[in-house]
């Protein structure tokens, strides 16, 4: 076990140990402390005390003294003239067209360095601006980018809760967050009411997550098929909290939805498991009796006009005037007349294609006939 005290710097949240040094310093008190980059102000959160030596990052450093009348004073101007570099630095940002957000301004406490805080989208070449800082307050100079979530921090301000941000408060260090944990913890997954005012994931959403992770591995997961008391079912919901499901029973006549306890449902796998359950439960149902067909009536085949002076010999009968039905028996005759003698007689068959032939022949035009030099010569 260490012996340390936990102070911090301008409030900016997070808690650093230093070694007591001899010192018996008490919550609330002004220290001064060595760092990295030299003295520092800071204030105590935690008195004396002890910690495991794995919680301990050494070297450990110490305390100087506790902070006089003078070394608060000297604090204060600091502070004074932090808000005056912030304007000018703000101007200066401007004149050159910099892209980018000064954020914060701080002195170290014995005043031989500058550190100016900004945030940007992209990279921001501020060669010309560090030289013309350091020309104006004849110190070193400092410019350091953050990220959004480092801005609200250093900012302040007030989350959807009501109360001060987490980091500006007492968060140590940014723990990641993801989608995932609202997802498991049932939180809408809109954007605008699981996010900060920094606009990134709340660092509150990891709270809870361990606890949540815990009560998801007791109950069954949504649309898993589950036999309960009442019979076997879908998981519809499930109150994480509360510990309980609702459950879609599956039934012959009708679907209802019950709440049941955890603990009272058994989980019989997916919905691969329940379209089982359907198909076998459909083929243990007899058939239905087969439902009798409607007759149909035929609907009449739509019958075209023919004209009138049409000799159809297919044409019923009743529709034909005596004259003209009297023509038509006699054509018949005559043509069933003519088949049958042909034949039976095969020379009159020959002679009436040799006439028909002959018939369709034409003859051809030779001219006048020319006259013989015989002819001639008579003449």
């Amino acid at each position: 076990m260490t012996q340390v005290i936990s102070v911090r710097f301008k409030n900016k949240g997070k808690v650093y140990f230093f070694e007591p040094n001899g010192f018996d310093v008490k919550p609330g008190e002004s220290v001064i402390v060595e760092t990295a980059k030299g003295l520092e102000f800071a204030e105590c959160v935690s008195g004396n005390h002890e910690v495991d030596d794995s919680a301990v990052h050494p070297p450990l450093r110490p305390v100087v003294r506790i902070a006089t009348a003078e070394d608060v004073k000297r604090a204060e101007d600091n502070r004074h003239r932090e808000d005056e570099a912030f304007e000018i630095c703000r101007q200066r940002i401007e004149k050159h067209g910099l892209d980018m957000k000064l954020v914060d301004v701080e002195y170290n406490f014995e005043g031989s360095k500058i550190l100016f805080f900004f945030t940007s989208e992209g990279r921001v070449d501020f060669r010309e601006l560090v030289k013309d800082l350091a020309g104006i307050f004849k110190t070193r100079i400092e410019l350091r980018q953050i990220g959004v979530r480092d801005e609200a921090r250093m900012l302040g301000g007030l989350g959807i809760c009501g109360r001060p941000f987490c980091c500006a408060q007492f968060l140590d260090d940014f723990q990641p967050v993801s989608i995932k944990m609202a997802k498991t913890q049932g939180l809408s997954l809109n954007p605008t009411k699981i996010s900060g005012s920094c606009g990134r994931l709340m660092c509150c959403l990891k709270y809870e997550q361990d606890a949540y992770e815990e009560l998801v591995q007791s109950v069954p997961k949504v649309d898993a098929f589950v036999e309960t008391p009442a019979g076997v079912g879908s998981v519809v919901d499930v109150n994480l909290l509360k510990g309980t499901v609702r459950v879609r029973l599956e039934d012959q006549n009708d679907m209802a939805i019950k709440t049941f306890e955890a603990g009272e449902v058994t989980v019989l796998g997916g919905k691969a498991k329940r379209a089982e359950y359907l198909a076998a439960r459909a083929e243990s149902q007899p058939d239905p009796p087969a439902r009798p067909q409607p007759r149909l009536r035929k609907a009449p085949e739509p019958q075209q006009d023919q004209p009138r002076d049409a000799e159809d010999p297919s044409e019923p009968r009743r529709r034909q005037s005596p004259r003209r039905r009297a023509e038509t028996d006699r054509r018949q005759d005559t043509g069933r007349r003519a088949d049958t003698d042909r034949r039976q007689d095969p020379d009159r068959r020959a002679d009436a294609d040799r006439r028909q032939s002959s018939g369709n022949r034409r003859k051809r035009y030779r001219g006048p006939r020319r006259q013989s030099d015989q002819e001639r010569s008579d003449e």
